[in-house]
């Protein structure tokens, strides 16, 4: 799965939430300020031709929809980000969250607790 520009992270975002819409509908839901429709519309095509969107043709509308589930783009995302700049180091990882994401002793017991469950549940 490739990683998504900032305006197809927006698009991708809108279909998740939305489930299918007509580009039209995307451009109301984009925050100020808003790209040009045309930029938009390109994305949009770029991201079907990826596999990321089919569409569903009304007419001469097209209406979008994802292919792929935000959980699993979540997962892709995830996974590069923590081999490509953590360098699969978890101690990297955590001490990220302890420090900038200021994750508490409480929290990080929460988790070990959870993780424990899952390993022998």
């Amino acid at each position: 799965m490739n990683s998504l520009s900032p305006l197809e992270e927006d698009i991708m975002q809108l279909f998740w939430q939305l489930g299918k819409a007509f580009p039209k509908e995307i451009m109301a839901f984009l925050k100020d300020p808003k790209p040009p429709y045309n930029t938009v519309l390109s994305t949009i095509r770029k991201l079907e031709k990826e596999g990321n969107l089919a569409y569903t043709r009304f007419g001469k509308s097209h209406q979008y929809y994802p292919l792929i589930k935000k959980e699993d783009y979540l997962r892709s995302f995830f996974k590069k980000f923590y081999h490509t700049y953590l360098k699969s180091n978890k101690s990297e990882l955590l001490s990220y969250f302890m420090e900038e994401e200021e994750l508490d002793l409480k929290e990080l017991k929460k988790i070990v607790k959870a993780l424990n469950q899952k390993n022998h549940g």
